[in-house]
């Protein structure tokens, strides 16, 4: 049966690998891309989404006026929203944005998918929501009952997000469903996040940054199977559920730094260890049996295959991030709309 799915940030990173995938799942369905394309959007990433099938909208998720017309033109039979701003650091200079996206452009999704009765909506969350989990305890995982404890305005205005979410599902029983997940890498990931600097720094014979002495811990997930994992949620996920997505890859920041500079060719030597930054989480890992016993869903790549994979992207893929670094991508408008 075919779907209308609107796909929020559907030209960031998680977003455009999850319109692929669709495309290549569900070829039948008709998938419409809403972006304000900030900094982190890039419509490069989309030229090869282009079909019959697909509709791509420049617009904020904050611009209601917009959003309701949308959403009353193309009776959508799901939202699924990875519309967010995303990085940390960025979170720490400058909360004020973070909160109006996350926070008060959730909540217009909510309104519209009232008012025009869509049946399915579903948030994409982050486990940054939970805080961290010990070093020293490696028996420890976030569950879907793991309280929330953020440590960043970014993990707040998630975590706010959620919540409000929930709400509206108690309130006016909208169909919701909510997804966090681990550290996602892969193709098209914007080089802020750690992969993708540190690849491109080394290929650059570029010093390669490293908060605090790498230690850090993240569970590593790689977007195809997060991307499945979301597919999963929407046809067979229950209404008002949260659901955890990870990969079982834990690994310290500086291993992940040093599978990197192997992979390429190039010396440990270009690791720079910086200041740590504020509040930095020290590990996150997932548990993720609840979607695994309900829904079948489990990783089915391991993280020494992600990382070649990933790391072979982008080495195939210089053009598409070089045009981020030299700023070129933000002239492209590829698009009609």
């Amino acid at each position: 049966m075919s779907k209308n799915i609107l796909v929020t940030g559907g030209a960031g990173f998680i977003g455009s690998n999850f319109i692929y995938y669709m495309q290549k799942k569900h070829p039948d369905y008709r998938l419409v891309c809403l972006d304000s394309l900030t900094y982190a959007g890039n419509l490069h990433t989309l030229e090869g989404a282009r079909c019959d099938n697909f509709r791509f909208v420049l617009g904020s998720i904050t611009d209601r006026e917009l959003v309701f017309s949308l959403f009353e033109e193309e009776k959508f039979d799901a939202v699924v929203n990875f519309a967010a701003e995303s990085h940390v650091d960025r979170s720490i200079e400058d909360p004020e944005v973070f909160l109006r996206t996350n926070i008060l452009g959730t909540q217009v999704l909510l309104d519209a998918t009232n008012k025009f009765g869509v049946p399915r909506y579903h948030q994409v969350s982050t486990d940054e929501v939970y805080g961290d989990l010990p070093l020293d305890r490696p028996d420890l995982f976030f569950t879907e009952d793991t309280p929330i404890h953020t440590s960043s305005p970014y993990s707040a205005s998630k975590a706010s997000a959620d919540l409000l979410v929930m709400a509206y599902h108690r309130t006016f029983k909208t169909p919701v469903t909510i997804s966090r997940c681990s550290n996602n890498y892969g193709p098209y990931q914007f080089p802020e996040k750690l992969i993708p600097v540190m690849i491109a720094n080394a290929l650059a014979d570029k010093k390669l940054p490293v908060y605090g002495e790498g230690l850090n811990v993240r569970d590593w997930l790689y977007v195809d199977d997060h991307c499945k994992a979301i597919d999963m949620i929407l046809e067979n996920g229950r209404i008002g559920e949260v659901y955890n997505i990870g990969g079982h890859n834990e690994k310290a920041n500086i291993d992940v730094v040093k599978t990197i500079i192997k992979a390429v060719g190039k010396d440990e030597s270009l690791i720079t260890y910086v200041t740590d930054r504020p509040g930095h989480d020290m590990r996150y890992a997932i548990d993720p049996e609840k979607i695994k016993n309900e829904l079948g869903w489990y990783p089915e790549t391991l993280f020494n295959e992600g990382i070649q994979k990933t790391i072979k992207w982008y080495l195939e893929n210089e053009d598409w991030w070089q045009n981020i670094l030299s700023g070129e991508y933000k002239n492209y408008r590829g698009f009609d709309e």
